[in-house]
């Protein structure tokens, strides 16, 4: 308790937090995440490659059907809901004390909680367009598929998830806001990433403020950087931090 009540004092004394999360954040909604010993890399066999590979740029236009049967299967089939970490952000940011979260997450679930200024590093499950004309289809269009490979309503073109694969850049808007907005942060809270995936971890270098609260079940490069450090549920640590 010791530990929540100085992350308290530090959320109360600073006036633009910023965090900064992974995929386990959302894993206490039970969103798979990718590294860990249950995750989708160390588990998922049925196709017989690595689930990198159907995440690729090639893979996505060159076998569509196998990456969409791959992608509603574990992205878009089972609804989720945002759990006590996505809404103590959201309450941080409605109180003026968080001025953006940046996610390396695709689940939209910031948004539903409430979150209005997110910085989605590898993009969305929400969007979907035609490569060939722009037009956007709904997610509401894309699960109804159950799977099958979209066509663009208005050209017939292909469809694609407005989502950054393996072997495409980040996006340049994008990764500028998310690193002017840590460049102007008092506090960085670093969450439920062990911070290994690059380029997205290289922009903590930009933080210039006092204090890091870092909270991750394992052990990170910015554990010795860190303010406070917390191997708790991410949810349960910003939730008693925030509401308690």
């Amino acid at each position: 308790m010791e530990n929540i009540e100085r992350l308290r004092e530090l959320i109360e004394k600073s006036e633009n937090i910023v965090f900064f999360g992974g995929a386990g954040v959302s894993t206490e909604s039970g969103v798979k995440d990718y590294r860990s010993e249950d995750g989708l890399y160390n588990t998922v066999k049925e196709y017989g490659i690595p689930p990198e590979r159907i995440l690729s740029h090639t893979y996505l236009f060159e076998h569509a059907e196998v990456f969409y049967d791959f992608y509603y299967k574990y992205f878009l089939q089972y609804e989720v809901e945002p759990n006590k970490a996505h809404f103590a952000l959201a309450e941080l940011e409605k109180r003026g004390k968080l001025s953006a979260v940046i996610t390396q997450n695709i689940d939209c679930l910031h948004q539903a909680a409430g979150s209005k200024r997110v910085f989605e590093l590898h993009g969305t499950v929400s969007r979907h367009f035609c490569v060939d004309c722009g037009e956007e289809m709904s997610l509401r269009e894309i699960k109804e598929l159950k799977g099958r490979v979209p066509a663009c309503r208005k050209c017939g073109g292909f469809v694609r998830p407005d989502v950054v694969m393996y072997e495409e850049p980040l996006n340049r808007r994008t990764v500028m806001g998310a690193v002017s907005a840590i460049s102007e942060a008092d506090l960085l809270i670093i969450g439920g990433t062990s911070l290994a995936v690059y380029p997205a971890a290289s922009y903590l270098q930009y933080f210039g403020g006092e204090n890091i609260v870092l909270i991750n079940k394992s052990e990170t490069p910015f554990d010795d950087k860190a303010t406070l450090v917390f191997r708790d549920k991410i949810g349960e640590v910003l939730h008693d931090a925030v509401f308690c």
